[in-house]
């Protein structure tokens, strides 16, 4: 075997690269990685929307012993350690606790994401009738790209609110057997003027109508015959009539489930990854958790996609009135003191995903700086628009921490930043958070595609998130 020269020695000594996850995995962890990505396709495919997410999440944790804090208040149970706690706020957001070892107000490890996703809403009054089609008039929610929506397979998922108060969810278009709904678009060879505009102007928000009908209602002497008979339809199937859609929540996204990309199956591709892919990651990580020295949390909140806005946000008082109860049910005497210091003392990770390096537009992306898909965990030390604006900026302390946790316990990681400085930016949950004086630092998966009706994540790193999010409960 031939000797490393000194200067061998020296550059593996001193200089860094980063490591693909692949090369680290043995048969064993490697099926291990591929088994968990199984289950995130499937919880991907029953988690289209926000309700849709937090029923699943609630769902997977009272099978796993949690508790509700309502029921727990009503019953005059006293939480002890370990004990399995959720809130649910208005079948939008949730949050799942471990009670810890310490006292609440010592602080808590916190991983927070978003459940909504880029995607179509419905308006209030959507059903109309032209040239014999029925259409459904849309506003869409989050930053799209219009272009991409159109001429895709569409499904309608939403919760509909009678007059009578009775409430229907309602699913169509992701059974096989189910219709689905198209946004249509200009053949080429009509296209001369469309195809001159911006991308951003060919296709116009009022222009994304979606497609829903075209048989009329068999009486020739009435007006818009293929709207009454689209609203016939409804009403025998589900007992909805048109006011009804202005108490409604209907959402437009892609139908169909989240499939495996490339020849070696090591990508997964599906609506909804950014952030989904978060959630699912920090929610088996906290399911693993069972008796944590510090309390454990995972927060997953609507909202994120249009500025954490509403009282289903990052911004609404949810969390911090659910600590306020825990200390107000761990505590001998309730103390807004401690409320303050738990929150104060708290350790985040704010858990969302950014854009990974795209060998097809290297041009936007600091190839240096850019998390690759593959190579692990992603850590974001500040996020933001050019300057750094609207950025929470970790610092070196904490930064340090979650490297050590990491390193120590042989998690394939990475640092990254969302592309060159100039082209935009974007931001998390993660100022929120921070305002309470916790430590924060943005931490998750990075994607191809991102905030497209279709996404990309390497199978490694939904493994590999998930194992650096379970061993941040731990420390």
């Amino acid at each position: 075997m031939t000797n490393k020269s000194e200067g061998k020695k020296l550059q593996e000594r001193l200089t860094h690269k980063w490591r693909n996850v692949w090369d680290t995995l043995d048969k064993i962890e490697k099926e291990k990685a591929f088994a968990i990505n199984e289950e995130y396709k499937t919880f991907l495919d029953k988690s289209k929307t926000e309700r849709e997410g937090a029923m699943e999440i609630i769902r997977v944790a009272r099978e796993k012993g949690y508790i509700s804090i309502d029921e727990i208040r009503e019953k005059g149970i006293k939480p002890t350690p370990g004990m399995k706690i959720y809130a649910n706020n208005k079948d939008k957001a949730v949050a799942l606790f471990v009670l810890g070892k310490e006292k609440l107000e010592k602080g808590m490890n916190i991983i927070g994401s978003h459940l909504d996703a880029p995607r179509i809403d419905l308006k209030q009054f959507p059903l109309y009738e032209e040239s014999d089609f029925a259409l459904l008039k849309t506003h869409y929610y989050g930053g799209i790209k219009k272009y991409q929506w159109v001429t895709l397979p569409l499904a309608l998922h939403g919760v509909v609110v009678k007059s009578d108060g009775e409430k229907i969810n309602i699913v169509i278009g992701e059974d096989e057997n189910d219709p689905v709904f198209f946004i249509t678009d200009l053949l080429p060879h009509l296209a001369k003027d469309q195809m001159t505009k911006k991308m951003d102007e060919g296709i116009t928000g009022e222009g994304l109508n979606v497609l829903i009908g075209s048989i009329p209602y068999k009486d020739g002497e009435l007006s818009e015959r293929v709207k009454l008979n689209v609203l016939n339809i409804l009403n025998e199937k589900y007992g909805i009539i048109e006011e009804d859609f202005t108490t409604a929540e209907f959402e437009i996204v892609p139908a169909g489930k989240s499939r495996d990309v490339g020849i070696d199956r090591s990508m997964v591709g599906g609506y909804g990854q950014d952030d989904r892919v978060c959630v699912f990651t920090s929610l088996k990580a906290i399911l693993d958790i069972e008796a944590p020295n510090k309390t454990a949390v995972s927060l997953f909140v609507d909202k994120e996609e249009i500025g954490s806005v509403g009282n289903t946000s990052m911004e609404s008082m949810f969390f911090e009135n659910m600590v306020s109860e825990l200390i107000d049910l761990t505590e001998e005497k309730y103390s807004e003191l401690m409320v303050k210091r738990a929150l104060a003392s708290s350790c985040v990770l704010s858990a969302d995903t950014l854009a990974g390096f795209d060998p097809n537009y290297p041009e936007v992306l600091d190839k240096k700086n850019s998390p690759f898909i593959g190579n692990g965990i992603t850590l974001v030390k500040y996020t933001g628009v050019r300057g750094k604006g609207g950025s929470n900026d970790a610092n070196s302390e904490y930064l340090g921490k979650i490297r050590k946790i990491f390193n120590d316990n042989n998690i394939v990681w990475q640092m990254g930043e969302l592309g060159k400085v100039d082209q935009g930016g974007g931001g998390t949950i993660a100022y929120i958070l921070a305002k309470y004086g916790m430590e924060v630092v943005d931490c998750g998966v990075p994607l191809l595609s991102v905030h497209a009706p279709y996404e990309i994540a390497s199978k490694a790193d939904v493994y590999m998130t998930y194992k650096g999010y379970n061993v941040f409960y731990k420390n």
